[in-house]
Formats: C-alpha cells, structure tokens, sequence
C-alpha cells in the first residue's frame, strides 16, 4: 500500500500490508455483508488480511473508537499475527488516529484512508493523479493536530529563539499553497472537458454515462458496446479513469459513452470534491446506464447508495435506464423492463456472456431519441445573448434573418437543455 502523506508531515508509525481489520458493531447493517466489502477494499489495496476484530458498542468511544478492553485485545492480537497495520471500517477523528496509533505501536487508517490509497494506486492519466493528489491533500489537512517541537515559537533566551511559526502552521500553509495549485490545474481541465461537451452537442451526439457500484461490471459492459480495453478486474475501483468512445446506434446515429469511476458506500466527500471535473460527464449526460449488479444479495442498498452520490452531485434528475448486469450468475435470460407508457426502463444483461448486450444499442436509442426537441424558434435582435447559448447548447441546423430583423432558427436541443433555458433564459416555444 502506499504512503499517502508527506513524510515530513507525520510523525507516525510505518504501514505495511498485514493487516488487522476492525469493525464496529452498533446492531445496524449487515455486519457479514459489511465485512465482505472492507475486505475487498483492504485486498483491493494489496493487503493481506491476518486478522478481525469485532467491538460490540452502541456507540464509538470518543478517544480510543474502541473500548479500553477491546484496544488492549486487539494490541495482542496485532503482535500475534505480526500485523504492521490496522484498517478501521468507519471514519475516525484525527485525535482517535493518533491515539490509537500511539496504543497499538503500528499504523492505523480509517476507510476513508483506506479508499484514498487505493484511488492513489489507480490513477493513471494526469487528470487522475491530479484528482487524487487535491482528495489526499484535503484529508491531509484535517489530520494536521500539533506542532513538532523543533521550529517552535520565538520565545527568552540567547539561542532558544525559533522563528515564530510552529511546524504545524508552516504545514499547513504549504499544504494550503498546494491545494490551491491543484484546484486551479483541474479548473483548467473542466474547462477543456465543458468545451468538449459543447462540441458534442453541436455534432448532435447525445452524451451516455455508466454510473453504479463499484465492481457491478461497468467497465466490462463499456468495453462490449465500444470495443474498448479499458482495465477490468473482479476488485473494488479497477478503474478509476474516466474514458469516453463514440458508439453506433440504430438508425446510423451515434451516442458518446462515459465510463466513470465506481461509487461505494460512505464515499469520502473529499473525492466527491476533488473529483468534479469528471462527475460533471453525468451531470451533464443526456441518459444515465445505472449498472447494477444484479446477483448481489444487498443490490437494494448499493442501488440506494449510488443514487444518493447522483442527487449529492447533482445529477438526480438526469434520466435514468437501469442495466441489471450478471444475470448468467441468476440463469435468467435477457430482457427488457419497459413501463405503463412502453418507455424502456430496465435492461437485464450478461456483459461477461454477452447476452441481451445487442438489445442495449437500441435501448439507448429510444431513451436519448425522446430527449430531443426539434423545432423553430423566432428570436428579436434584442435577444442576442439568447441566441448564443442556443448555439452553445444544441445544434442550429438553419439560421436566416427575417424583413423586421427577427432570427428565424431551425434547432435541434436536448430536452433538458431546452428546458433549462427556458426556465432561466426565458427560452420562447417553437413556432409552427
């Protein structure tokens, strides 16, 4: 696993990759599905997992998270298995970090340390590491809790004046600079992936995103329909990397796939931050493909969770056709869910088979069909600004000025573009 903080930050013990896992029990979820998952995000992470503990507590203490007890069982059990890290499924307070460090002599992450790590590890384009770096940082910053002794304030006394800034300041404004040098690089790239979007829009190119829970085989399901090689893995986060094809659809139309990154449960909201530029690829989307694995016991909660991250970020109201992934594990075959008014709704499929994958294009078609509007509108010179974002948001197929100076266009726009400009840009309707 690597070392996401600075060393000269952090006074810590090393990490390592044998590890004692730690879960609370408050009576609430699944404790075994629970478990499952952390122990895919510890493996995921290159950990060899030696060891569970599990505290039965109504609540977490507020020094240790654990009872005084169960610190003491877990240092022994730590020494018996030759463990060097302990990897809590729930966040701690930088205080109980430290303590418990200081307890148990080894390295102690929480899971939102624990998810950082892996995202540090799969980054690969420049954006990524961009985006990991800034999360990193952030969780950094919040863990900063004293001052190293050498750089202390200015203070009596011929050779005991230190130069007035305690380490902990000085770390926090380097970090602090860095931040911010992070924060003006990605503005840069959601920059240059909104005028992509843009240009998209003009081609006429309905934008298609697959969202869901890690592991649910989006990347699997991406690489079938665009005849990709994006890097997929039975593991929690294979891919991190946004990666966008143009795919076929019926009809000799085209659609743009988004491959993006997996969501979890309890996903830090450092990453939902620093990773904005890549979540505004389903922000902005026309349709949402919410890949779900349809095998899974708890596929209800992941579903729940992924549509909690869509309306943090802000793409709740984005259209929506389920892709139920998996079904050769469920012996079902392939099918399509459609609702009161015959709108396609869900797609049950095999990505890893291909089974039911050559009913998606059409599918999609339908869906992202039924979200344009094609139309005249009639616009007054006065409505200059008006008229330039019609042509930054859609496609103007005709353009011609009439006798008293009207704007007569002939528009191709998404459904939801048009109705945003109408709701705030006062947008008239078509004519006939």
């Amino acid at each position: 696993m690597t070392e996401t903080a600075p060393a000269q930050l952090f006074d810590r013990p090393e990490g390592g990759e044998r590890a004692v896992l730690v879960q609370l029990d408050d009576g609430g979820a699944s404790l075994d599905e629970t478990l499952e998952e952390f122990s895919a995000l510890a493996v995921s992470a290159g950990a060899e997992i030696v060891d569970r503990v599990v505290n039965r507590r109504d609540r977490p203490d507020p020094r240790y998270f654990l009872g005084r007890g169960k610190v003491a069982e877990l240092g022994e059990r730590i020494a018996a298995a030759g463990a060097d890290l302990v990897l809590v499924n729930h966040m701690l307070s930088p205080a109980q970090e430290r303590n418990l460090e200081r307890e148990l002599g080894c390295r102690v992450l929480d899971r939102t340390g624990l998810i950082l790590d892996i995202f540090a590890q799969r980054a690969r384009t420049h954006e990524g590491k961009l985006q990991v770096e800034l999360a990193q940082l952030r969780h950094i910053a919040s863990r900063l809790v004293r001052g190293w002794s050498h750089l202390e304030r200015q203070k009596g006394g011929i050779g005991q004046r230190g130069p007035g800034e305690t380490q902990l300041e000085m770390d926090r404004r380097m970090l602090g600079h860095r931040i911010k040098q992070l924060e003006k690089r990605l503005e840069r790239v959601r920059r240059q992936r909104s005028q992509g979007r843009q240009a998209r829009r003009k081609r006429d190119l309905p934008a298609v995103s697959l969202v869901g829970y890690t592991n649910a085989g989006k990347s699997t399901l991406f690489n079938r329909l665009a005849e990709s090689t994006v890097f997929t893995a039975d593991q929690l986060f294979a891919t991190l990397d946004t990666t966008l094809r143009r795919v076929p659809l019926p009809g000799g139309e085209s659609a743009v796939f988004a491959d993006t990154v997996g969501f979890i449960s309890d996903l830090p909201h450092q990453l939902v931050a620093a990773f904005r530029s890549t979540l505004e690829e389903v922000i902005e989307a026309d349709l949402l493909l919410h890949v779900v694995d349809a095998s899974a016991a708890d596929r209800g909660d992941q579903v729940t969770e992924v549509e909690g991250v869509l309306g943090e970020i802000g793409a709740g109201e984005v259209p929506v056709l389920t892709v139920y992934n998996k079904i050769d594990r469920l012996g079902q075959p392939a099918r399509v869910d459609r609702d009161e008014h015959g709108t396609p709704v869900a797609l049950w499929v095999s990505a890893k088979t291909g089974e039911g994958l050559d009913l998606l294009p059409g599918v999609v078609a339908e869906r992202v069909g039924e979200r344009r509007a094609r139309g005249r509108l009639r616009l007054p010179p006065s409505e200059g600004r008006l008229r330039a974002l019609v042509y930054q948001s859609g496609e103007v197929l005709e353009e011609r000025m009439l006798d008293n100076g009207d704007c007569l266009l002939e528009v191709s726009l998404p459904q939801r573009e048009m109705e945003r400009l109408r709701r705030h840009e006062g947008l008239p309707t078509f004519i006939d």
